[in-house]
């Protein structure tokens, strides 16, 4: 049986209510419920947690599955403060052991002491801004994508854990242009084609 641990990164502050993360994560969760070989275990980071507990999920899981929004092009505060709180705690007790370099030699092997190898992450993200932000020349973010761009430090931090990507979806344009049934179209695809169709395609 499959373990999966879905974060429902949504924050809810200001204008924004979250909701579309929340629906995201709550896809998430029908959709592993709706098949046989999976077990989820989930967290809303907008609701009290132990951080003891939030290590022994990263530990149990053999998926971890993030929902977030991305803010002034960074995660939101909470989510940030969620995976700094959380990742402290498992030093040395299931998320990292070291850093991965020994005095003998520290300018080496930096980023090998994780202690999550054997796992996968996935992550989806949410923005304001569209998909042609990212790939039309001149304009702002300059042709490049969101895991190579914004992204590319939560990927290291999660590579440092141990933990190894699944492909990631983005989600664009959702204030100004939202359209919740494609967009949930297109994260059922996405789930079947990552956790059933690809699945099925390595048992074989």
């Amino acid at each position: 049986m499959k373990k999966i641990f879905i974060i429902n990164g949504g924050q809810k502050f200001g204008h924004s209510g979250g909701l579309f993360n929340e629906t995201i994560a709550n896809l998430s969760a029908t959709f592993f419920n709706g098949q046989e070989d999976f077990e989820i275990k989930t967290t809303n980071i907008n609701e009290p947690y132990n951080a003891k507990e939030e290590v022994a999920k990263y530990t149990w899981a053999d998926v971890v599955i993030y929902h977030t929004p991305i803010w002034w092009f960074q995660l939101p505060y909470a989510l940030k403060q969620y995976i700094d709180v959380v990742f402290s705690e498992g030093y040395q007790t299931g998320i990292y052991e070291s850093d991965g370099r020994s005095s003998s030699n520290p300018a080496i092997n930096y980023g090998t002491g994780g202690m999550l190898h054997g796992r996968k992450y996935m992550v989806t993200t949410t923005w304001n801004a569209p998909n042609e932000a990212f790939t039309l020349p001149n304009e702002f973010f300059k042709q490049t994508s969101v895991d190579e761009g914004v992204l590319f430090g939560f990927h290291r931090m999660n590579a440092f854990t141990g933990m190894t990507p699944l492909p990631s979806l983005h989600f664009y344009d959702v204030l100004k242009n939202t359209n919740m049934d494609r967009d949930l179209k297109k994260y059922q695809a996405h789930l079947e084609q990552v956790f059933i169709k690809e699945e099925a395609l390595c048992a074989g």
